[in-house]
């Protein structure tokens, strides 16, 4: 990441000798985002948030980006849609901001970026996982992260590799999450296991005991859930007080959390989860991402606040190589890149979606996130299988 921003500190003084006047050279280049800092999604909403300004932090510190510094604006979506698309309405054509940022999960993406589109706004979504959000002929919008259906994928392969032959699956009945399920529905059909229980959950929902009582009477080996972090919460307390167990117990988004475990303390071992980063992982620039992370926020950060950074690095990317905002050219250079940075790979088709990004899998582990799948990115092994809730 260090080399990444360095590049982009060297294209900085190429274009600073072609700003047209110096007044317009020091105006700062305003960067628009509504993100979910109260509501349902707010937990990684805020993570997302605290991204984007490191991102900021960093750019500003080499310079800028053109020659200007970066200034963000943000505003509170409430985790709801229709908030979201008034708050880009207004970033757009009241505050005027020169770019914006995605906003936090596929359904509030889903909602703006029509705005996006109208406004012929490049829109970088780093938390946006649903394929169909790019694959409605829309020009602007660029995905960062591995798609909804891949999320719990490594679930799946590690349980058929072990034998287990049945799974249940639930969801939040919203866009990623029913992406998500059909997903990990399909791909357990293709290795061979029976999916004997799937239903859906409204958005919102706090009592779980009907369908947990359901699920428990399909006895699956393997059980899927496709979440957000309250519900995750919520199931898996809800799981010891009905006594609902399985040999595999995973969920898509909420249990990578420090405060999942925070609060479920015990009760969260053994949980798989699925993520798109890790500070473990491989990739280069790992260490100055996490040591300044740590630094500026006095926590550690997680795979949303790791996308947040590396989406708005590859939208500053796309204006470095444009050497201009005008969202065409940006959309050129966007398209065009392929790069790896501490959040791992970046490559998108003609529709903006991304092909390169790998998701990963961990469970908890004495307190502790152990990246289990896949093997050549493993720091640990599966602890198989998971015993009952009395003897974690």
């Amino acid at each position: 990441m260090k080399t990444f921003l360095w590049r982009i500190a060297g294209a900085v003084a190429v274009a600073a000798c072609l700003a047209p006047a110096p007044a317009e050279a020091q105006a700062p280049i305003k960067v628009g985002a509504s993100l979910s800092l109260t509501g349902t999604y707010a937990q990684p909403g805020s993570y997302q948030k605290e991204g984007y300004e490191l991102c900021a932090d960093h750019l500003n510190a080499k310079g800028g980006l053109l020659g200007r510094k970066v200034e963000f604006v943000f505003y509170d979506d409430q985790s709801m849609p229709a908030t979201g698309v008034r708050l880009y309405e207004k970033l757009i054509t009241e505050d005027k901001v020169d770019a914006v940022m995605g906003p936090y999960s596929s359904p509030i993406t889903e909602a703006v970026a029509n705005v996006s589109e109208k406004y012929q706004k490049v829109m970088v979504s780093p938390l946006a996982a649903t394929t169909s959000i790019f694959k409605k002929g829309r020009k602007y919008i660029f995905m960062v992260i591995s798609p909804a259906e891949a999320y719990l994928e490594g679930l799946v392969d590690m349980a058929a590799k072990r034998g287990l032959k049945t799974i249940a699956v639930v969801n939040e009945d919203t866009l990623f999450t029913k992406a998500s399920a059909v997903g990990v529905a399909e791909i357990a059909k293709k290795k061979g296991m029976q999916v004997v229980f799937q239903e859906a959950y409204p958005k919102g929902n706090t009592d779980f005991s009907a369908l947990l009582t359901k699920l428990k009477a399909a006895n699956p080996d393997v059980i899927a859930a496709s979440t957000y972090f309250d519900d995750a919460v919520a199931i898996t307390r809800q799981m010891k007080e009905l006594n609902v167990s399985a040999k595999m117990y995973g969920v898509t988004v909420g249990g990578d959390l420090p405060k999942f475990y925070d609060l479920l303390k015990q009760n969260a071992e053994y949980v798989y989860g699925s993520t798109q980063w890790e500070g473990t992982l491989p990739y280069p620039g790992q260490k100055e991402f996490v040591d300044s992370y740590q630094k500026k926020f006095g926590h550690e950060p997680v795979y949303h606040s790791a996308a947040g950074y590396a989406g708005c690095v590859i939208y500053a990317e796309g204006v470095r190589r444009a050497g201009s905002l005008d969202s065409d050219k940006v959309r050129d250079q966007l398209l065009k890149l392929e790069t790896r940075t501490f959040f791992g790979d970046y490559k998108v088709d003609p529709d903006g979606f991304q092909t390169a990004h790998k998701m990963v899998m961990f469970q908890w582990q004495d307190g502790k996130k152990v990246t289990v799948w896949p093997d050549d990115l493993a720091s640990g092994k599966p602890r198989f299988p998971t015993p009952g809730w009395g003897q974690r």
